[in-house]
């Protein structure tokens, strides 16, 4: 598995759009992939509504984990995105 650490660039943190933007990037790669903040449970990154009990604000630290690293970068360079721009 492989995990990068990334830090949320949404101004509004992982809250509905932007992550509905990751969930439908995560179904469209067809990954498994799991987010999480550090030390709390992985969630399934393919449903918006998971993404968003994470509570994860703006600046907060998300880990993306995942068994294929190009889909593991492409997740977590939208996390670190401001997808309410």
């Amino acid at each position: 598995m492989h995990t990068q650490t990334v830090t949320v660039g949404s101004a509004v943190g992982l809250h509905a759009r932007p992550a509905a933007i990751i969930s439908e990037k995560v179904e469209e790669l067809g990954a498994e992939i799991t987010l999480a903040v550090p030390g709390g449970e992985p969630v399934d990154a393919a449903s918006s509504l998971l993404i968003m009990t994470l509570g994860a604000a703006n600046g907060d630290k998300v880990e993306v984990t995942g068994p294929d690293q190009a889909a593991v970068d492409t997740i977590a360079a939208l996390v670190a995105q401001d997808l309410d721009a």
